[in-house]
């Protein structure tokens, strides 16, 4: 029985911008044998002749943004391309500049229908063009200060690109700054009358309206504990978040950030597990803001650890002149390769609006700047295993390394 072989296809890389002229360049080329790749534009031709390996390059030189001449360029750059036929095809282009900066034809648009594919196949068997030397230096000098003129242009554009850019950050910044400011203003009232309300100095209450002013209360303390967290990341940001040292105790510190996260833990079905000093450790550091930081790191915990899952919590000296803060839960962890984002503010290891975890993804971008103003760390073990408590965890581990007096 024969056995029979199929001839591989000569492939074409066809760099073009106007998708009549591909569709020509198809249908002359295609029921002559040839495998026909297109490509809109320079980086996308030079992307495909890397990944494909064409057998040849026909590029327009009139293509925007990077010309013909500097994909042509590039291309006898590349290690595995040097010995593959670069054929122009343009109406605008020169035959001389297209042979210097390295083609090896020049086809004059519009195409000769009749001998196209004939012509092709020319090159694919050996044809070659060239310039005289004379005229390849003229060229190529002349190619060197239009393509310098274009990287100027370019590096113009970025810089004015960057520009813009700064200045939306510095928009956004202060948008954020302004709108937590109003944002605050009202709060102070609201909260303020509810608690008058609730305590009944404004009238007795009935049991049903009670119920419905803790409500309220619960959802005010959110929102207050958003606008707080806006007007940190922003004074971080802007540089104006202060800080006022004062002497504290690492133990209570820790102990009353615990206290607050009670209630939360306790409706995941959650537990806390500690190991906390039996003795006062005193430190100087801002206490208040402190303080959030451990409940920013435990409120975390609380978003990812598992219904009935577990949470560490230690503090201790580490070494002669810190503490270090643990938080580690027995979630799932941390993804690979979310570490160095996770306290970017606003990044959320999972940003859609379907997402399972509530907030704004600014709590541990709070942590990081609270560590750093006092001379501090924070640390992520995106996978711990370690024992608190007597139980071992296993999920993500954060460490709050801190100096037990700010660095002068």
């Amino acid at each position: 029985m024969r056995e029979r072989f199929r001839l591989k296809m000569p492939t074409i890389l066809h760099i073009e911008d106007e998708p009549a002229n591909r569709l020509l360049v198809r249908k002359l080329l295609t029921p002559a044998g040839f495998e026909v790749i297109d490509a809109v534009d320079g980086l996308d031709g030079i992307k495909k002749a890397r990944d494909c390996r064409p057998d040849l390059v026909l590029v327009d030189i009139a293509i925007p943004g990077m010309d013909g001449y500097e994909v042509t360029l590039r291309l006898r750059s590349e290690p595995g391309l040097q010995g593959v036929p670069i054929v122009a095809i343009t109406a605008e282009g020169s035959r001389d500049a297209s042979l210097a900066v390295g083609c090896d034809g020049f086809l004059q648009k519009p195409i000769d229908a009749r001998s196209f594919a004939r012509n092709v196949q020319g090159y694919l068997g050996g044809k070659r063009e060239a310039s005289t030397p004379e005229r390849t230096d003229q060229h190529l000098r002349a190619q060197s200060q239009r393509i310098v003129g274009h990287l100027e242009e370019k590096i113009a554009e970025l810089e004015g690109a960057n520009r813009r850019l700064r200045e939306m950050a510095d928009a956004r910044k202060m948008f954020y700054r302004n709108i937590s400011h109003e944002l605050a203003t009202p709060m102070t009232p609201i909260v303020g009358y509810l608690k008058l309300i609730k305590d009944g100095e404004l009238g007795a209450l009935t049991p049903p309206q009670r119920k419905a002013l803790t409500a309220m209360e619960e959802c005010v303390q959110r929102l207050r504990q958003l606008i707080e967290n806006l007007l940190d990341v922003t004074g971080l940001e802007t540089g104006r978040m202060h800080f006022a040292f004062h002497e504290y105790d690492l133990g209570d510190l820790v102990h009353q950030s615990l206290e607050k996260a009670t209630d939360a833990a306790a409706a995941h079905q959650l537990r806390f597990v500690t190991e906390l000093p039996e003795r006062p450790l005193s430190g100087q550091g801002d206490a208040a803001r402190l303080a959030r930081a451990v409940e920013h790191l435990i409120d975390n915990a609380i978003k990812f650890t598992p219904t009935g899952g577990s949470i560490g919590v230690r503090a201790r000296p580490s070494g002669p002149a810190h503490f270090e803060i643990s938080v580690v839960d027995s979630g799932p962890g941390v993804p690979f390769g979310s570490t160095e984002q996770l306290f970017d503010p606003f990044y959320q290891v999972d940003g859609s609006p379907t997402r399972s975890h509530g907030g704004t993804g600014v709590g541990l971008a709070i942590v990081r700047g609270i560590a750093r103003g006092h001379g501090g760390e924070i640390r992520v073990m995106p996978n711990s295993d370690e024992e608190i408590g007597g139980v071992r965890l296993t999920g993500a581990g954060f460490h709050l390394l801190l100096p037990l007096a700010p660095s002068s």
